[in-house]
Order: C-alpha cells, then structure tokens, then sequence
C-alpha cells in the first residue's frame, strides 16, 4: 500500500499543543493522528456493521409478522403513548429522593 500526504489547516495553538501532549507520550502527532484515523474508520465499519443488522432484523421481524395470520399490529400512536406513560413513571422514579 502506498502512503499519501494529508495536509490540513489548524489553529496554531492547537498544533502546538498537540505536538506537546504527543512528545510527552513518546509519540510524534503524525504517529498519533494515523492511530485515530484508522480507529476511526474502524468505529464507523463497525456502526455501518450494527446498523445493517438492525436493519436486517427488523425486516426478518416483519416477514415474520407478515406471515403470521394471528400477529396483533398495534398502531404506532398507541405504542408512542405507552412509551410516553412507561418514560414518565421511569422518570418519576429516578426523581424520587431515596429513603
């Protein structure tokens, strides 16, 4: 794999500064910037991962439902609202002072 150049503008402040808490940490700022780049693209592979399960998930869910001749649909203000009653008490209870 070949190595490209990045170049970006920052506030000198903030390079020095980075440069600094870098030396400290026996790393230099390249060393480091390439380290949250690569654990960057790593978390953002793995939300598109979770993301596409969750999406798979949910339309296996609904074949399922689809399927099903008996499956109770319960329409979604219903659902909104359960879950705004359900919220609320959550909330209350964590409000409460402990005895």
């Amino acid at each position: 794999m070949g190595e490209a150049t990045f170049t970006f503008r920052l506030d000198e402040e903030l390079k020095n500064s980075f440069s600094e808490a870098a030396k400290a940490t026996d790393h230099n700022a390249a060393q480091l910037l390439r380290q949250f780049m690569r654990d960057f693209v790593r978390e953002q592979e793995a939300k598109a991962a979770e993301e596409a399960w969750i999406e798979r998930e949910i339309a296996e869910g609904l074949r399922e439902a689809d399927a099903t001749p008996e499956a109770d649909w319960i329409p979604h203000e219903v659902v909104k609202e359960e879950m705004a009653r359900e919220r609320a008490e959550l909330l209350k209870l964590i409000a409460e002072p402990k005895q």
